[in-house]
């Protein structure tokens, strides 16, 4: 799955490293983003394969940042994968559209899984 991007949404810069090292050292051009309220034109700008979003993005937040994107045209079959520290994330991501989600803190082997999954899903 090389030359696949990865698009980080997320407003903790620790978060933003860790998972850019380890889907950098798996292959991915990995590109953040700290804030949400661009989501559409940042999407159609680097046309990633996979998104993650973070539920407590500034500006708009990851539950509305992910249901603009759900609903465009163009961009609304991108997987996302919704991130969060919050103990009902299953229905966060679920209100928000998203197709997986992981819970922080989240094991390097279960990042690199679903994001391999939502890749395998797109190929179908």
């Amino acid at each position: 799955m090389k030359n696949k991007t990865i698009l980080i949404f997320d407003d903790d810069s620790n978060i933003l490293e860790v998972c850019s090292i380890i889907l950098s050292d798996a292959g991915y051009d990995v590109r953040i983003s700290e804030t949400s309220h661009d989501i559409i034109e940042k999407v159609s700008e680097l046309t990633p394969d996979v998104i993650l979003m973070d539920n407590w993005i500034p500006d708009i937040g990851g539950i509305e940042a992910t249901r603009l994107l759900k609903k465009h045209p163009e961009f609304g079959k991108i997987p996302v994968i919704y991130i969060s520290a919050n103990n009902d994330i299953h229905t966060l991501a679920e209100n928000a559209g998203a197709d997986a989600y992981l819970a922080k803190p989240f094991d390097i082997a279960d990042l690199e899984e679903t994001v391999e999954r939502m890749l395998a899903k797109t190929a179908e």
